[in-house]
Order: C-alpha cells, then sequence, then structure tokens
C-alpha cells in the first residue's frame, strides 16, 4: 500500500517508534526490505538517493519502487533521500514518489532556507510530504569517509526552530553525531540535543547514518523524538558478504543465484534493524 512520509511518521508518533528508511538501488534492495516489512507486519519506507543515479537512474528505478509500494500488504512510502537540486526532486515528485527530502545542509542557512521553501511548495503541489535537513554529518556531507567529531557542525536546537518554522517541513533531519557509511568506532550521540530539538520543533526527527548504531543508542534516541531511521550500508554490506562466502564455497554457474543469496542476507540484516526500531511500540 502505497502511503505518504507524512501518514508513515503518524503510525510513527502514535506508537512512539521509528520507521526504517532504507535505500533500494536495485530491485534486490527492493525485495529484500518490503519482504522483511511484510514478514512482521510494520510500515516501511524505501528510498533512492540523488548519488545512486548513476546506480540506477531515477526514472528506471522509480517506477519499479512505487509498483512494489503499492502491491505491498503493508503502508510503504516511496522517498526521494538527499535530493541537492530543485528540478531532481521535481522529478521524483512527477514520477509519483510520495515524499522528497531536500539536503541544502551544505550551503548557507539562508539558501537553505530558500531552496527548501521551494521544495515544500513543490511537494504540496503534488500532495507529497517533505523532509529537510540542518545540520552536517560525518562522512557525506562532511566530505570525509572517517568517522571524526563534528560537534560544530551539529544542529542547532534554537536555529532548528526557526527552520522548521520558516519551512513548513514535515520531518527534519538533524545531526547530533551519526554518520554515513560504516562506523570504525562506535558514534558518540548527543541525546540532549536530540531532545531539545523535538521538544522545540515539534516535527519528527530523522536520523541519518542509522545503520551501525547499537540497539540501545536506538532505544535511546526513539525515546527522544527520533522517528525515520535512515539505513543502508550494514545491509548494503551484508550483501557482499553473503556473496562473498557463497562464490568461495559453491562453483556458481548463474548470476540469479547470487542474487538470492545476497536478497536473503540483506532482507535479514533489514528485518534485524526493523525490529529494534519497532520492538516496543507495539507495531
Amino acid at each position: 500500500m502505497l502511503v505518504t512520509l507524512t501518514e508513515i511518521l503518524e503510525i510513527a508518533e502514535d506508537k512512539e517508534c521509528a520507521i526504517g528508511s532504507f535505500n533500494t538501488p536495485n530491485l534486490t534492495s527492493v525485495l529484500a526490505v518490503i519482504k522483511a516489512a511484510e514478514s512482521i507486519d510494520v510500515p516501511v519506507i524505501i528510498s533512492h538517493a540523488e548519488l545512486h543515479e548513476e546506480v540506477a537512474p531515477l526514472e528506471d528505478i522509480g517506477p519499479v519502487m512505487l509498483l512494489m509500494a503499492k502491491n505491498a500488504k503493508v503502508p510503504v512510502c516511496v522517498h526521494l533521500d538527499h535530493g541537492e537540486s530543485l528540478s531532481y526532486i521535481e522529478k521524483a515528485l512527477e514520477i509519483g514518489f510520495t515524499s522528497v527530502m531536500y539536503d541544502g545542509s551544505l550551503l548557507s542557512y539562508e539558501e537553505n532556507v530558500k531552496n527548501t521553501q521551494a521544495a515544500v511548495e513543490m511537494a504540496r503541489a503534488h500532495n507529497a510530504s517533505i523532509e529537510a535537513e540542518l545540520g552536517i554529518l560525518g562522512g557525506r556531507e562532511a566530505g570525509s569517509k572517517d568517522t571524526k567529531s563534528y560537534e560544530d557542525l551539529y544542529t542547532d536546537p534554537i536555529v532548528a526552530k526557526k527552520f522548521v518554522d520558516e519551512t513548513g517541513i514535515d520531518a527534519l533531519a538533524a545531526s547530533f553525531g551519526t554518520a554515513h557509511g560504516l562506523y570504525k568506532k562506535k558514534p558518540n550521540l548527543d541525546f540532549g540535543r536530540v531532545e531539545k530539538i523535538y521538544d522545540l520543533c515539534k516535527v519528527p526527527l530523522v536520523m541519518h547514518g542509522g545503520s551501525g548504531v547499537s540497539p540501545e543508542d536506538y532505544r535511546k534516541a526513539i525515546s527522544k523524538g527520533v522517528r525515520k531511521i535512515n539505513y543502508y550500508s550494514y545491509m548494503a554490506n551484508a550483501g557482499v558478504k553473503a556473496v562473498k562466502e557463497f562464490l568461495s564455497e559453491e562453483d556458481v554457474v548463474f548470476y540469479h543465484d547470487i542474487d538470492r543469496v545476497a536478497q536473503e542476507k540483506m532482507m535479514a540484516d533489514a528485518l534485524t534493524a526493523m525490529k529494534v526500531f519497532s520492538e516496543s511500540t507495539g507495531l
């Protein structure tokens, strides 16, 4: 069942849980994520990141994601992750995405607000939801693959409230210690900052760089107002590990066997995450 991000987040708010948002740059990952969600009857978000355009062009993977979402037995939001240009966001909305994220985190505050306001207007015209980002995460936005301390780039709660008020977004991606990619050390998350942002902004918060965080930290972040958790790197890596092991043990002839093994392990990894995100909520 295809739904918007707002509908997904209403479920999360009501149950005081988080919903997983999984990047799905190919059919294998789409199937893995939706099957995992259906197996425990929880809502889910499948995402396409602009940075995956070379892997899977939006006009190719987008319709696949939408078809799978419509046919799913659980609520599924089809979301554009880290849309950096307004033209790309418009393309996703025209294809039928029910949610988009505008990422102006590297711009000045004024430019970020201006472009986010334009993205909000676009989303509203398509009856879609919108997420935006304030603050800079380690890894992707910071321009480094290393996990470092970026406290000076974390989201300021006071500025966050101003940003939400000026833009009218449905969800805010905040920076509080997570990073994109694979962690080289345990992230040190600023939960007090999360709680203050949530209390001031009164909108659902989004944890980017969510894969690799401990179950305990997931639970704590959720208790402070995180309602959407972006998850990809560790799921994708689980698929790689499974394929390497499979190829080392079997004389593989057909590619579809490799794909099957990857899908099974990616599904298992996504399922583990989904259970943690929803376990204390009754979902």
